[in-house]
């Protein structure tokens, strides 16, 4: 078999070309595993032998329930190797949501974690599960569960791959769900192999980068950046679950050179008690993304960890990346600082354009509507879901990928792209449309507050008022009407909180993603809200 052209790359020819050229190179680690680019190719030949054993093939689906990341990357690429799609299930959903995505998905095979395993066999008995034929556990035998290992250790470690095409599937990721059941997100190889090369270019990210990756396997970013490794022959460092003080001693004790944070990420890190006095000389890039940052925030840890910043914008959809932000434009900060409140420049041959979320006309430099985004990297399809595939490309596909409509709102000015929130977050108050990010921003600047949103609660005079809700810092005090205050001083009046809640501690997904619907369900149980 010879090795695949650089732009024609499957998933399983980006294997066996490290395989080719590196075999006894580690690949992954975490705390208790290490595994080289030959373990990884004669282990996924295992799993797949054992696939192909239960009648698992081309288009068929296999779940993964699990916190760990070298499980899921080996169910991953085994998966491939057979034609079949892997599916990364987000392990804090509620059973009944863990049931409606492994019945809509039709999986034959689950691969989860022990403490999983009793909420999914409530379930097994149900029709919505009768396409799965195998449950395994990641960590050893459960009772009458057989462990992973022992399951495919008694395969061959030969296995002849069934060849895929490009624009296969290779992956099926589900959205959260806001504004309904959630979608199945079918990724392509194309678009995934993009995404690998492109952060590979951009982030400098090369055969001796080693990447801390804590991100969960269910979250676009946490399983794209496990394959970065196998196009670029460099090491990642996995975690099966983030915590702060580890995450920091880890950058020195593992060489981490390059890092994929959320906001919520670097704000608890540059929290945790003495972080200022660990050496983070290795160090080379931290990319940061997934929801707004506040200037205190991105200052703030820019300062801590003293290396190159970077961006990213993107969505489950586009594969991951859709714009940087990159590393001189935050060495340009003092020189030109509104970048920093700007998600950069497209990437990876990817175009943007600024749409009238109703009408679909393209609007010109500076005006705010909603990002289009053409690229090679667009999600394939919603499975089994033509209508909201068809909604999300009003123009059809097209060679380069079609226009997807993200649903989010921002403008376009001097090239650069300028996020203000989700549509969906968006608030329409007396006619104005106030994006929260911006006054997000301005609210994480007061010295008293550690964490806090905006949101739109119901107003009968105006359709909807902003509110905020915040957590103080600890032992201090702050009074509604002076954060109320404070704000009006600095920001025009009708963006400004009208009322103020104080909360223990902010809702978030594994990822510390903000969960904005959360907040925002107290407020408008039994009413409709304009934004959707």
């Amino acid at each position: 078999m010879g090795i695949a052209a650089e732009n024609d790359l499957t998933i399983v020819d980006a294997i066996y070309r490290q395989v080719s050229f590196k075999p006894d190179a580690i690949a992954y680690r975490s705390h208790d595993a290490r595994l080289s680019f030959a373990d990884l190719e004669r282990a996924t030949n295992q799993i797949a032998n054992a696939l192909v054993g239960m009648n698992v093939g081309r288009g068929d689906r296999v779940a993964c329930l699990t916190k760990h990341h070298l499980p899921c990357i080996l169910l991953t690429l085994a998966a491939c190797k057979v034609g079949a799609v892997c599916m990364p299930v987000n392990w804090r959903l509620a059973a009944n949501e863990l049931d409606y995505i492994l019945g809509h998905g039709e999986a034959k095979f689950l691969l989860a974690d022990q403490s999983f395993l009793e909420g999914v066999a409530k379930n097994l008995a149900t029709t919505t599960l009768q396409m799965l034929q195998k449950t395994v556990c990641s960590e050893g035998t459960a009772g009458a569960v057989p462990g992973f290992a022992d399951w495919y250790s008694a395969h061959s470690k030969k296995f002849t791959m069934v060849p895929a095409k490009l624009d296969d599937a290779a992956l099926q990721l589900y959205s959260s769900g806001t504004t309904g059941l959630p979608k199945g997100v079918v990724l392509s190889h194309r678009g995934l192999l993009s995404t690998s090369r492109t952060v590979s270019h951009d982030w400098g990210f090369g055969a001796e980068g080693v990447l801390g990756n804590p991100l969960p396997t269910f979250h676009v970013a946490g399983i794209t950046l496990l394959l970065l490794t196998l196009y670029t022959g460099g090491q990642t460092i996995a975690y099966s679950e983030f915590d702060p003080a580890s995450f920091l001693n880890s950058v020195a004790a593992q060489g981490i050179t390059h890092a994929f944070l959320v906001p919520a990420m670097l704000l608890f890190l540059f929290q945790t008690p003495d972080a200022n006095k660990r050496d983070y000389s290795t160090l080379k890039l931290i990319a940061y993304g997934g929801s707004p940052i506040s200037d205190r925030v991105l200052e703030d840890s820019m300062r801590l960890f003293q290396c190159d910043f970077l961006q990213v914008y993107g969505l489950t959809e586009v594969s991951g990346p859709a714009t940087f932000l990159n590393q001189q434009d935050h060495r340009d900060a003092a020189i030109r600082p509104d970048l920093l409140r700007s998600a950069g420049k497209p990437v990876g041959g990817a175009r943007l354009r600024i749409v009238d979320p109703v009408t679909h006309k393209t609007l010109p430099a500076g005006s705010t509507g909603e990002i289009w985004i053409e690229t090679e990297r667009n999600l394939k399809e919603y499975w089994r879901d033509p209508k909201a595939t068809d909604a999300a490309f009003p123009e059809g596909r097209n060679a380069n990928g079609g226009w997807f409509r993200t649903g989010d709102g921002g403008y376009e000015q001097d090239g650069y792209l300028f996020i203000h929130d989700r549509i969906k977050d968006m608030i329409i108050s007396g006619g104005e449309n106030i994006y929260p990010a911006e006054i997000e921003n301005l609210l994480m600047k007061h010295p008293a507050i550690a964490d806090g949103a905006i949101i739109g609660v119901p107003d009968p005079t105006w359709g909807e008022s902003v509110k905020a809700v915040v957590v103080l810092k600890p032992d201090v005090q702050l009074q509604e009407r002076e954060l109320i205050n404070w704000m009006r001083e600095r920001m025009a009046h009708f963006k400004c909180p009208k009322s103020v809640d104080f909360v223990e501690a902010m809702p978030r997904n594994p990822t510390g993603k903000l969960l904005k619907r959360v907040l925002r369900e107290p407020y408008w149980q039994g009413k409709q809200r304009a934004v959707n």
